[in-house]
């Protein structure tokens, strides 16, 4: 990902599935990318890589 802005944008779609879903931020890190503090991460500030990307999209797209 290769602004803030974007990164920004991927967090918000992220939240509205959250919301829309009840999923748990740590269940949906772990299913994505397997990584249960992904959400909290990125609410921190943290940019994520091509790869973690590519698959959040991935599962976001699924459920559209």
């Amino acid at each position: 990902m290769k602004t803030r802005e974007a990164a920004m944008s991927l967090l918000i779609r992220i939240d509205r599935y959250l919301r829309r879903t009840g999923v748990p931020p740590s269940t949906f890190g772990r299913r994505a990318v397997n990584d249960p503090r992904l959400v909290r991460d990125l609410r921190a500030g943290r940019m994520p890589g091509a790869r973690i990307c590519a698959r959040v999209e991935a599962i976001l797209q699924e459920a559209e």
